[in-house]
């Protein structure tokens, strides 16, 4: 969990760098109206560009979640920075961020794996695997190894929805992997 001590400035402790520059990134952004630059120098985790979900969650239901499944940025720094700041402040679904909340968020980081094509749901395993489903412009997309999903079919069923798309319709299915940091 996220927590705040004050001071100076305010530090969060003991996470996953990644989710730091998340965490960094939102609290500029809410209270100061600022974007932040990435780390100079990058660490070698966040040189590479991928697409990356930040989610945030507030007493453990989802509060935001914005992300890429392909980059949009150079680097994975630039890429968090970006969705950190839209999943406080843009997911229309929930009102942004305030800053009084801070000290009951929590963030978590997924580093995407390039989308592959499958021929069948067998390839799929919602644990493993995300997914994104394609028809035309419509698609969706569903993070893996989300609580209360335990089947491909139900993952397949909440993506198809979440893209608009019938079931019964041909569409397209790729999966990805992702590094998730808490």
């Amino acid at each position: 969990m996220n927590r705040w001590l004050e001071g100076d400035s305010m530090k969060e402790l003991s996470q996953s760098p990644l989710v730091e520059l998340a965490v960094r990134a939102v609290r500029e952004y809410i209270t100061r109206g600022q974007i932040i630059n990435p780390p100079s120098p990058l660490p070698p985790e966040m040189q590479k560009a991928a697409g990356v979900f930040v989610s945030i969650k507030k007493h453990n239901r989802l509060r935001g979640c914005i992300g890429t499944y392909h980059p949009t940025e150079p680097n994975i720094a630039q890429e968090i920075i970006r969705n950190a700041i839209y999943a406080a402040t843009e997911d229309p679904r929930f009102l942004p961020v305030e800053p009084e909340e801070f000290d009951e968020l929590t963030f978590s980081v997924d580093v995407l794996s390039p989308p592959e094509p499958v021929e069948g749901l067998s390839q799929l395993d919602p644990k493993k695997y995300g997914v994104i489903v394609e028809k035309g412009r419509r698609r969706g997309l569903l993070l893996p190894d989300l609580e209360g999903v335990d089947t491909v079919e139900e993952q397949i069923a909440i993506t198809c929805q979440k893209a608009g798309i019938d079931p019964e319709e041909d569409f397209q299915i790729y999966r990805f992997t992702v590094n998730r940091y808490k």
